[in-house]
């Protein structure tokens, strides 16, 4: 439980998503907390906060709730479609009773409404209803590459995985190393091939004001006047264009493959573009590797023009951006060349890189 806001709240949250073009997820108190738990034969006034703050988001200007919304200067209802019931709480004693009362009751309210569960359903079937299961992992570099296949054998028949909070923590981290970053990376990329079982990803924490840092590593750091990203941050870049894109099957045949991992997605660009090829390739090795790219399938030709090659990689694993040096560690962009559905490429060791093949319309032999 977090003891004060700052000014910062519900509204506020479901503002800045908004501003951003965002999906806003709601974590609202189920009655269980670290330390103490209301039973759920007591938890209907809970309930009642519960479905009165919905209202106050999705409800018409007109309602009891939105009509207090309305006059906060927001007439419009928030898009809200996404609750998790409580923040890891599965296991505990009144946690299903609770999770039970509060699916029934907004289930009825709002059937369009995508509930989470804190119960992790990659290993085993939930007992309950859901639409998606929360995932928390927070571990070493090491440990966090080897998870990305966590998901490769995860049912694909109900509830998809919704891996809310993620990243290396610990002395592998610093306070936003390269190393992090690194293995964060893999890890992206096996949710990536998994996203037919993974709905949604995302970094945890996001902001930290380096006056009052209570938790390492964040991926944006902040003052009074002045901001970096550290290079978890950097690394989110590399996977802006996958939701939406289709994957495409990506085989490793090297001597190193367990250091490697790879993904492959197409995407659009601007409008009227026939998209790109985007193939990510991360080396958590030390040794540089010779990799012969070959491309089938596709039903488009690549193109020289436009076609780029991106990098991520330090000196040191565990280098960090700053104050005073906030790009010591940041994506380098290149334009690709001798590109083509065969090509040779060398992944440097501990390094993230994407090839972005422009991609054009087979010209007809007619």
């Amino acid at each position: 439980m977090y003891w004060t806001d700052d000014g910062l709240g519900y509204l506020e949250f479901l503002q800045l998503a908004e501003d951003l073009g965002a999906a806003p997820v709601w974590v609202f108190n189920n009655g269980v907390s670290h330390n103490d738990q209301v039973d759920t034969s007591t938890i209907l006034p809970f309930v009642k906060d519960v479905l009165d703050s919905l209202e106050f988001a999705r409800g018409p200007p007109n309602s009891t709730w939105g009509s207090v919304r309305a006059s906060m200067g927001h007439a419009e209802p928030f898009d809200l479609k996404y609750v998790a019931i409580g923040n890891e709480d599965c296991g505990k004693k009144n946690y299903l009773g609770n999770y039970l009362k509060f699916y029934s009751s907004i289930k009825d309210a709002y059937p369009d409404i995508q509930f989470i569960s804190n119960c992790d359903g990659s290993s085993h079937p939930l007992d309950h209803p859901a639409d998606m299961y929360d995932f928390h992992i927070y571990t070493s570099a090491n440990n966090l590459f080897s998870m990305a296949h966590q998901f490769d054998h995860a049912s694909r028949v109900g509830p998809k995985a919704f891996v809310s909070e993620y990243a290396v923590t610990g002395r592998d981290s610093g306070t936003g190393s390269f190393l992090a970053a690194l293995a964060e990376a893999g890890f992206l990329i096996g949710l990536e091939t998994n996203s037919d079982v993974v709905e949604m990803a995302s970094y945890a924490p996001l902001f930290v004001n380096t006056n009052d840092r209570r938790w390492n590593p964040d991926a944006i750091v902040f003052n009074s006047w002045e901001s970096f990203g550290t290079p978890s941050y950097w690394m989110q870049h590399f996977f802006k264009e996958s939701s939406g894109a289709i994957i495409f099957p990506v085989k490793i045949q090297s001597n190193s493959s367990t250091s490697l991992i790879a993904s492959a997605i197409k995407w659009q660009g601007s409008e009227g573009d026939d998209g790109y090829l985007k193939i990510k390739v991360v080396n958590f090795g030390s040794d540089a590797v010779n990799l012969n790219v070959s491309v089938n399938g596709l039903q488009n030709s690549i193109s020289q023009s436009g076609s780029i090659k991106t990098i991520l990689t330090s000196n040191n694993l565990m280098d960090e951006n700053s104050f005073s040096d906030p790009n010591k560690v940041v994506p380098q962009r290149t334009a690709l060349l001798n590109v083509g559905t065969a090509m040779a490429v060398v992944v440097p060791g501990h390094s993230i890189n994407a090839y972005d093949l422009s991609l054009s319309q087979l010209v007809s032999s007619q």
